[in-house]
């Protein structure tokens, strides 16, 4: 369940867990995995390989752990992303706060990739865990008509 809206950058969260979008193909130079490696924090995340839908990959990285989520295809786009986004967050065993970067929230994504930004809002609060999302672009006011 989203308890928070952050328009803030996620690397500033105080919490441990971190929640975001990878695609089965592997290859995720894009989006928040390339803000991952530009930040210096590793560069495990931009070729993973060939995984299947619903698949979660957590790597503990300092003091955080950061968790892909494999929710969309570069083939096949995001059509079951909303199912899988939910199944996804469910998987991740902590009580704690998730820290969950808003998946697809770019124009970029929603125009040429057909994104549901509303369904995946959704997705993320159907979850079963206290969730803290964060999207620069998207208001808090959107989020919260999102999930009515």
């Amino acid at each position: 369940m989203i308890t928070k809206v952050s328009n803030e950058d996620v690397f500033n969260t105080p919490h441990n867990h971190i929640a975001f979008a990878i695609n089965t193909e592997g290859f995720n130079e894009d989006g928040f995995v390339g803000k991952i490696f530009v930040k210096g924090y590793t560069d495990l995340f931009l070729n993973t390989g060939k995984k299947e839908m619903g698949d979660v990959i957590s790597i503990k990285i300092r003091e955080k752990t950061f968790h892909g989520l494999v929710c969309y295809s570069l083939k096949h786009g995001w059509d079951n992303s909303p199912q899988v986004i939910t199944s996804c967050l469910e998987k991740i065993e902590t009580d704690e706060p998730i820290a969950v970067v808003l998946m697809g929230a770019t124009m970029f994504r929603q125009v040429y990739e057909g994104v549901d930004i509303v369904a995946n809002t959704k997705a993320i609060h159907n979850a079963n865990k206290n969730v803290i999302l964060y999207n620069r672009d998207y208001s808090e006011k959107a989020v919260f008509n999102a999930i009515k």
